[in-house]
């Protein structure tokens, strides 16, 4: 086993690049692909490079906000406390990425911004609790739990298709509520796999020892002025924090009370825009949370233009649409779900974004779902589980959770990559399964 776990971390460190070097080299592939695979020239294909850079400004934004919200929620001294009580009862290497990784998945599955920061701030803490630490597994584990995430709370695409006025509805004709998606027995199955499989599967990893890490420093907050400015003192004000997050939170409330609520990735935000005031009490702790988080998630407001672009280049030209209808072509009714993960998994390491694949992919699945009589909850379930599982893979999300813990790509997707191996044989199983 250790043979194996060396030829995938040495490969992997010595062949991934950063990932904004990957969103370029991607960015170029896609070029000589669409002219050679498609009927666009190349001046065609930079039009719709160009075209498509800005595209997804808005949903740059939804993201950026879910990763920031998660961040200040995680960063709060509740949670901060939390994770510091469930590191302090760990003993083992063994026993530590079993925690990070079942942690990681549970805070995923409620948001994935919180998961990912979550699971990194858990992975420190137990590195320097944790003798002969494996400090690079610890947050290749905490990467790891983040696969659960499109089965999760916060899913792009399942709060897509719930959302009135989705761009899907015009394929779907209604929207498709939650039960059917990320509450469905299949959706399930597959988030309890992956909590019992990963967890194991880091465990045996764990036996694999490399040389220890340097860890980041922990930055001590400044101490507050012994003595404050009235403009300071309202800063702090506990009450006026509180009472500014209790307004926020009841706007959800009576949105509940109305039965005008409905779970999509704005009110997602909004909750834990909120609940993070709450949780830091006031609003210093609050903005200088922000400012921390703002260094961690700014990675991928420069990365993204660019995948908008290849994304632009790929719809434009037919690309995505030869990629997802070479799998469609070849699939039956019971492995159509199967081909729908796969493809999924394939596109993601171009489009890596839920909400953005499913602009993609989304008429040709549907359609071809319909034609086949299937019902369109579990296909559309196979494309989020497909987009979540090559994550592991595609270091764009691991951008954050690198930032916090001081290490590259490289160092981690090794690790990641058994994982991907793993997760996806006994995803690919139940879709055949059930």
């Amino acid at each position: 086993m250790n043979r194996i776990i060396d030829l995938f971390d040495r490969f992997m460190q010595r062949y991934t690049p950063d990932p904004f070097v990957f969103a370029v080299l991607l960015s170029f592939l896609v070029m000589v692909l669409g002219v050679g695979a498609t009927d666009a020239g190349p001046l065609l294909m930079l039009e719709y490079w160009g075209e498509g850079f800005w595209n997804l400004t808005t949903f740059t934004l939804q993201m950026v906000m879910v990763l920031l919200g998660g961040y200040l929620i995680a960063a709060s001294a509740p949670i901060q406390s939390l994770l510091r009580r469930c590191a302090a009862s760990v003993r083992s290497n063994g026993q530590a990425v079993i925690m990070v990784t079942l942690v990681s998945a549970l805070t995923s599955w409620i948001n994935w911004g919180f998961g990912l920061i979550a699971g990194a701030f858990l992975a420190l803490e137990l590195a320097r609790i944790v003798p002969q630490a494996n400090f690079r597994l610890y947050v290749a584990s905490a990467y790891s739990g983040f696969i659960v995430w499109h089965g999760g709370l916060s899913g792009s695409i399942p709060l897509l298709i719930n959302t009135e006025g989705n761009f899907s509805q015009q394929w779907i004709g209604s929207t498709i509520p939650v039960s059917q998606t990320m509450f469905s027995p299949l959706n399930i199955i597959l988030l309890l796999s992956m909590v019992i499989t990963l967890p194991l599967l880091n465990w045996i990893l764990s036996r694999h020892q490399t040389a220890p890490v340097t860890l980041p420093a922990v930055d001590k907050p400044p101490e507050p002025a012994p003595t404050q400015t009235p403009v300071e003192r309202l800063e702090r004000s506990s009450l006026l924090g509180i009472l500014t997050a209790l307004v926020g939170l009841s706007y959800i409330l009576l949105e509940l009370v109305n039965q005008s609520f409905s779970l999509d990735i704005n009110r997602v935000n909004f909750i834990f825009l909120f609940l993070a005031l709450l949780l830091h009490g006031n609003f210093r702790n609050f903005l200088n949370a922000t400012m921390e988080g703002a260094s961690k998630v700014g990675p991928l407001l420069i990365q993204y233009p660019f995948y908008a672009g290849i994304m632009y280049m790929m719809t434009e030209s037919g690309l995505a649409n030869q990629i997802s209808q070479g799998f469609v072509s070849i699939a039956s009714e019971t492995t159509f779900s199967l081909y729908a993960f796969f493809s999924a998994g394939l596109v993601n390491f171009f489009v890596p974004s839920g909400g953005g694949q499913w602009a993609v992919q989304a008429p040709i699945i549907i359609q071809a779902a319909d034609s086949m009589g299937l019902d369109l909850a579990k296909p559309i379930m196979a494309v989020a589980w497909g987009d979540a599982w090559t994550n592991l893979a595609q270091p764009f999300w691991a951008l954050p959770i690198l930032a916090i813990a001081g290490l590259k790509a490289r160092d981690i997707m090794g690790y990641c990559l058994i994982g991907l191996v793993v997760s996806g044989v006994i995803i690919a199983t139940w879709l055949l399964i059930l």
